[in-house]
């Protein structure tokens, strides 16, 4: 990531060379917080008591114009321990290598939240591959792949090493597969699915279904999925992809959506059932401290399940 370019400097279109940087102080009052990419919200009182303790090891980085474009939790922590002064990296390079920065110091020191990575490493990778037009580059493609297909492409994503996701991997350690999906969600996504998914309404699976689609068409299909899991949204996009609106809301039609309440307790009852499969097996005791309170609790699930079972219908149970 810049200024870090790909490890095959032969194949990009200029050799990596050092980032001209220069060490210096600035007043603190001087610095102006005006990437986006910033985070001074975060909380940094462990971060300031490092700081008061051993001072700044890592100094922050900022451009000619004293603009910040890394170390946003240092400075807020240094700021809060009311210094007036702190050591500053002034780098000198291009606005899109300036904004590449930022984007790396979010993506390797900063917890974000799903939307955040995928908006940073869309962005990084744009800039990214700007800057090293020779360098692999990310697939953006949303097409169905055979068994073929996904062997090949496993052999190409070993064997890559100077793409956006190779050097992120790298660097975030997060794998290449998981930075390019991630890259894709933010790419191929329609502003509608983006607000979905911002709002909770959709995970990553059921946007990486429906992101198959067209944006004009996503926006049209988005509601129709609103309830659906991850199997039923793969039918519904799939016949949006064969024949349109009208096939999709025919598929829409024959799903039974599965009530929340439904959905979340499913994975919670096969997690118990094999606990107390495992109890019953090795004939497993307990008499510690807990005992009273496990019992309990097992015994309003059994009262729990036994009135369930009967409003459903015993017969309904087995089918």
């Amino acid at each position: 990531m810049c200024p870090i370019g790909p490890k095959n400097c032969s194949r990009s279109p200029a050799p990596r060379t050092p980032p001209n940087v220069n060490i210096s102080t600035r007043k603190i009052s001087d610095i102006k917080l005006n990437s986006e990419y910033l985070r001074v919200d975060t909380n940094v009182s462990s971060l300031m008591k490092s700081l008061d303790s051993v001072g700044l090891i890592h100094p922050v980085t900022i451009n000619a114009e004293d603009e910040l474009l890394a170390g946003a939790r240092r400075f807020q922590a240094a700021k809060g321990l009311g210094w007036e002064e702190i050591t500053v990296h002034i780098v000198d390079h291009d606005a899109l290598v300036q904004e590449l920065i930022s984007i790396d110091e979010n993506l390797v020191r900063s917890p974000l939240g799903p939307l955040e990575l995928e908006k940073y490493l869309n962005r990084g990778r744009e800039i990214y591959e700007s800057l090293h037009p020779r360098a692999n580059k990310v697939d953006l493609s949303s097409e169905d792949l055979s068994s073929e297909q996904k062997a090949e492409q496993k052999v190409k994503e070993e064997a890559d090493e100077d793409s956006f996701a190779a050097v992120t991997a790298e660097k975030t350690g997060l794998s290449k597969s998981v930075i390019k999906g991630a890259i894709k969600r933010d790419a191929l996504a329609s502003d509608a699915v983006k607000k979905a998914r911002g709002l909770g309404e959709l995970n990553a699976t059921k946007t990486n279904e429906i992101i198959k689609l067209q944006k004009e068409s996503q926006e049209e299909v988005l509601p129709l999925i609103a309830n659906c899991n991850a199997k039923d949204t793969r039918r519904i996009v799939a016949a949006a992809r064969t024949g349109g609106l009208p096939a999709a809301i025919e598929e829409s039609e024959k799903v039974v959506p599965l009530p929340r309440e439904y959905s979340q307790m499913m994975s919670p009852i096969r997690r118990v059932n094999k606990s107390i499969d495992r109890i019953l097996v090795e004939e497993l005791r307990y008499d510690g401290p807990e005992q009273r309170k496990i019992n309990n609790d097992l015994m309003r699930l059994k009262n729990n399940l036994e009135r369930y079972f009967e409003m459903v219908g015993v017969e309904q149970v087995g089918g």
